[in-house]
């Protein structure tokens, strides 16, 4: 297997990827909201406050990312 070969492979997946991740801006529109109405006025934001949305985002990024290996 020649290193050129996977560079192109990977070249190609990530060319593929935005569209990919495309489908996960609803996940990350309800991360961010979370993200902004726990961290407003000179509030930090808190581990795990926002733990479930970002668990969905993370679950939709792995999805996209395994549709990048076929």
């Amino acid at each position: 297997m020649s290193g050129q070969g996977v560079w192109l492979r990977a070249r190609e997946r990530l060319r593929r990827f935005p569209e990919l991740l495309a489908g996960c801006r609803d996940q990350a529109a309800a991360y961010g909201k979370c993200v902004a109405a726990t961290t407003t006025g000179r509030a930090e934001l808190r581990k795990d406050v926002c733990m479930k949305e970002f668990e969905a985002l993370k679950a939709c990024f792995t999805q996209a990312a395994k549709k990048t290996m076929k």
